[in-house]
């Protein structure tokens, strides 16, 4: 009874964080091993805050010696996955909205060339250019125009 209100308070976080997670559970772009390892952490954390004791045993068995000690190293780790995780998915983000800029920049190119030298003069001029950025299939086409016609691709 010492320790219950601050457990219920642990065990109310976790929980609040778990139903945040399952109330955006459509919305969520995870896979499932990610899914998978929070519902595991949720339930770990609980234990945990139940039986502090046996935190306390297995950091002595795994040689770190206090249960607070092993949570913070494992804390740490978990903090450094989500660092590295939120990185790539930045990156990943950075590049699809370079190659969304890139076909827009060329789609308003070509519409501002059909408004200028009209319909009739334009189509020759659209056909030489979407001619010049789609390789010849065969052995002939060069890996860079394959990367480049890649790039333009939405």
């Amino acid at each position: 009874m010492k320790y219950f209100w601050i457990q219920l308070l642990l065990i109310l976080g976790s929980v609040s964080m778990a139903l945040m997670f399952i109330r955006t559970w459509s919305q969520a772009k995870n896979r499932a091993w990610k899914r998978i390892a929070f519902s595991v952490f949720v339930v770990v954390n609980v234990y945990a805050v139940l039986r502090p004791t046996d935190v306390t045993w297995l950091a002595q068995q795994l040689g770190v010696g206090r249960g607070t000690d092993l949570v913070l190293y494992v804390m740490v780790m978990a903090m450094g996955f989500l660092t590295l995780n939120t990185f790539l998915r930045f990156r990943s983000l950075e590049k699809k909205i370079t190659d969304l800029a890139r076909t827009v920049a060329i789609s308003e190119g070509l519409r501002h060339n059909d408004a200028r030298l009209g319909q009739d003069a334009a189509a020759p001029a659209a056909a030489v250019a979407a001619a010049a950025t789609v390789p010849e299939p065969g052995p002939a086409a060069d890996s860079d125009s394959d990367s480049a016609s890649d790039s333009v691709k939405a």
